[in-house]
């Protein structure tokens, strides 16, 4: 009899995350199991399920504890393929590449009334956030903290319109993107002219770009495109400075934790929403 050789590191990923699905399990994931390169190229094509519109996307398995209980207003939408379950609130926050899901978790507590969406191109990254939700929901379960937040796999770069309805968002987050250093690569960076008029797009009037990046030369670079388009006006340091989701942003995030290990800098800017003018 031949001895079975022992089974591969990827073998034992694939096992552990297989053996993590259990339902009821209030273990967190590790993410050692989960491994994934730091950045993923978002013009590549990406093997990704999204809404033709945002009234087609069904959140109801993403956010089980806000499906609306039927009123004849509401009924399922029909759809050749399933039968969309409305939510009893929109979703209002997006967190934009939000790697391991530090802050989601952190802001959960502190936005109870709002519903918090992560948005992760990586494959294996969505699936640990979206694991690591699971274990905390049943961690408490009594509470019901952590069933206001979820994560999506998604590239917003190419299909951000397809999640979200015009002026649907009152908060989005930019922390540590890609700074995609060679000029030749800047077209890749989160924030440009086009992409910040799809955030104008979904955002409502008031709301708030946050962004925040240990890379100066990024931060500048979104500071400029953010200050020049028409919708959006930077705010002031101090209110910033009095905002709490910008300490939570300073200090929750997996990248922000790695920067302050390495005692680096963070440049944080944040932009609200402006009424759009009226039309001649």
């Amino acid at each position: 009899m031949t001895d079975q050789p022992p089974p591969s590191k990827r073998q034992k990923r694939e096992d552990y995350r297989k053996a993590h699905k259990v339902e009821g399990s209030a273990a967190l994931p590790k993410k050692k199991f989960y491994r994934q390169r730091a950045h993923a190229n978002p013009f590549s094509d990406h093997q990704l399920t999204y809404p033709a519109s945002p009234e087609l996307m069904d959140w109801a398995s993403y956010y089980p504890a806000y499906i609306a209980p039927p009123t004849g207003l509401n009924e399922p939408i029909d759809h050749p393929e399933t039968r969309i379950r409305p939510l009893s609130r929109d979703i209002t926050v997006a967190d934009i590449g939000c790697g391991f899901g530090g802050l989601l978790v952190a802001l959960a507590p502190k936005l109870p009334d709002e519903l918090l969406l992560g948005m992760e191109i990586r494959t294996q990254v969505t699936e640990f956030v979206q694991d690591r939700i699971k274990a905390l929901r049943n961690q408490n379960a009594d509470s019901g903290l952590y069933q206001n937040i979820a994560c999506v796999r998604a590239n917003t770069m190419k299909f951000l319109p397809n999640f979200f309805k015009k002026g649907q968002l009152s908060k989005i987050f930019l922390c540590f993107p890609d700074p995609h250093f060679k000029a030749r690569k800047h077209k890749a960076r989160i924030v440009s002219l086009t992409l910040n008029s799809e955030y104008a797009f979904a955002m409502k009037a008031g709301g708030v770009i946050y962004t925040i990046t240990d890379v100066e030369d990024l931060h500048k670079w979104m500071v400029k495109h953010l200050e020049e388009h028409p919708s959006f006006a930077r705010v002031g340091k101090e209110e910033e400075a009095e905002d709490e989701c910008v300490k939570t942003m300073m200090v929750e995030t997996e990248e922000g934790k790695k920067v302050e290990r390495n005692k680096g800098e963070k440049f944080v800017a944040c932009f609200r929403r402006l009424e759009d003018p009226p039309w001649p």
